[in-house]
């Protein structure tokens, strides 16, 4: 009998027991002259010494203002230093309290608020950092609101420490990578995966631009001299779609993550082969795991990293349960992601009612997502219970149909939603983002296209043809909106 879907990630390698500014001072200590940060806009740059002296000075300002333990610090910025500098300050929790002061980067107000700090002790610094815990709440990190409002999940020291940490070291990284992180900061993707995976490694982290844009994320990675590239797949697939892509000399890039939303075949096999990033991984998790679950490893062989999330990540459980009885499934089955271990959230923010509904008595999360683990334990992502159209009685995956629909030389990408239908309940509509100059598809075409390598149930009726989708500010699709749009247009209310 086919085993049961559920595994474990033993590892010889144990958890960090620290807060993340004793972390940072560990990695002073064994790399302070490396270069740890890199703003290259500005030209700016700090070696892992200088940004602990700046973190101090920025921690001194904030103690000044009166910011004690359990206040709420909220950053409203792009991807600048000073939110570096901010998120590696462990007396301060993220949030948006009752709003008391206001400090704006760059401007008077900042150097006002770390000359402030001048008059606070080191030894004030030291007593306030020796009142807390790996446990304590570090960060209340906002979902992206795909689905609905966005909930604050609120994360540990230990949740996103080791998370980076662990995203990092499953790369192969050293203190000689260096890291370039077009992604917000603001997202876990760019704040764990990115600073405190460099963070806790000695690594370097580049900074290309206050928000993303293709050539400039290029041309920082040729300037810096970068080993990993991170990105979710709409920006790799801009980066390889940039005029001056071919320009580009990328022989230093080895690894990277692309992740944050469902990975195209197509682009992951462009990435490692016109942008040479032979080890670049696939990772899946979500705000409330701090963020990544399940990651595919560098020496993978491409079927594995193109078409699978990757295997449990150290330290971790991960399981596939029905989402009707919530027992366990087999391999080789689809059912609803669960993940347990230390990445679980503490819990969303003044939301305990939302909580339970995530986070089950064993302190399972579930996921919302439906996933298919195979016998080697590695698992594949088919869609979302929300997003799952079932059309005559059929369960139709959008995400199996999109991936086909990237084999097509004409389109960019492909987007599949669910719309009501009288006759079978619901029916396919797709939006097609069409290439520079191609004439583009009809309904007519994409069913010939489709026929006779898609069931003819899993063949959109009604196509679209876009030049963007609807996205969140983190870059991942937003469905709801696209469904809303598709039935009004149709006249399908």
């Amino acid at each position: 009998m086919t085993a049961l879907a559920y595994v474990n990630g033993p590892s010889t390698v144990p958890l960090i027991g620290q807060t993340i500014g004793e972390n940072l001072a560990a990695t002073v200590a064994a790399h302070g002259d490396r270069d740890a940060l890199i703003d290259f806009p500005s030209g700016r740059r700090w070696t892992y010494r200088e940004l602990a002296a700046d973190v101090e000075a920025a921690a001194k300002g904030l103690l000044s203002l009166g910011i004690a333990k359990g206040d709420r610090v909220g950053i409203w910025a792009p991807n600048v230093p000073e939110w570096v500098l901010i998120q590696l300050i462990d007396e301060v929790r993220g949030d948006c309290p009752d709003l008391v002061d206001v400090v704006y980067i760059g401007t008077p107000s900042w150097v006002a608020m770390v000359a402030g700090g001048v008059s606070t002790s080191a030894d004030t610094l030291t007593e306030r950092e020796a009142t807390l815990d790996f446990d304590d709440p570090i960060n209340i990190q906002y979902t992206s609101g795909t689905t609905g409002f966005p909930k604050g999940a609120t994360l540990s020291h230990h949740n996103i420490l080791n998370n980076g940490y662990f995203v990092a070291r499953t790369q192969n990284w050293t203190e000689q990578d260096r890291v370039c992180v077009p992604v917000p900061f603001y997202h876990c993707f760019g704040m764990v995966m990115g600073n405190l995976g460099a963070v806790t490694h000695g690594a370097c982290i580049v900074i290309p631009g206050p928000g993303f844009e293709p050539a400039a994320t290029l041309n920082a990675v040729v300037a810096e001299r970068c080993t990993v590239l991170y990105g979710v797949p709409t920006m790799f697939i801009a980066e390889l779609a940039d005029p001056t892509f071919r320009d580009h000399d990328l022989s230093t890039l080895r690894t990277g993550v692309m992740a944050g939303s469902p990975c195209p075949v197509e682009v992951m096999k462009r990435v490692i082969a016109e942008m040479g990033m032979s080890e670049v991984t696939i990772c899946y998790g979500m705000t409330e795991t701090s963020p990544v679950s399940t990651q595919t490893r560098p020496d993978d062989d491409l079927e594995r990293r193109v078409s699978t999330v990757g295997a449990v990540h150290p330290h971790l459980e991960v399981k596939v349960v029905d989402p009707a009885s919530g027992r366990t499934v087999r391999r080789g089955e689809p059912g609803e992601f669960c993940t347990r271990g230390y990445s679980v959230m503490l819990g969303y923010w003044n939301m305990p009612e939302r909580t339970a509904e995530a986070i089950d008595a064993a302190r399972w999360m579930h996921t919302g997502d439906l996933a298919v683990m195979d016998n080697d334990g590695y698992l594949s992502i088919v869609g979302r219970i929300k997003d799952m159209v079932i059309r005559g009685g059929e369960n139709v995956y959008p995400r199996e149909i999109e991936e086909f629909l990237y084999t097509h030389p004409d389109i960019v990408d492909a987007q599949v939603v669910g719309v009501p239908d009288q006759r079978y309940g619901e029916e396919l509509m797709v939006w097609l983002r069409m290439r520079d100059g191609v004439p583009p598809l009809d309904a007519v075409a994409v069913r010939a296209f489709c026929t006779g390598r898609l069931a003819h149930y899993k063949i959109p009726r009604y196509v679209k043809i876009v030049d963007a989708f609807p996205m969140t500010v983190t870059g991942k699709v937003r469905k709801v909106e696209m469904r809303e749009v598709s039935i009004a247009e149709l006249g399908l209310g």
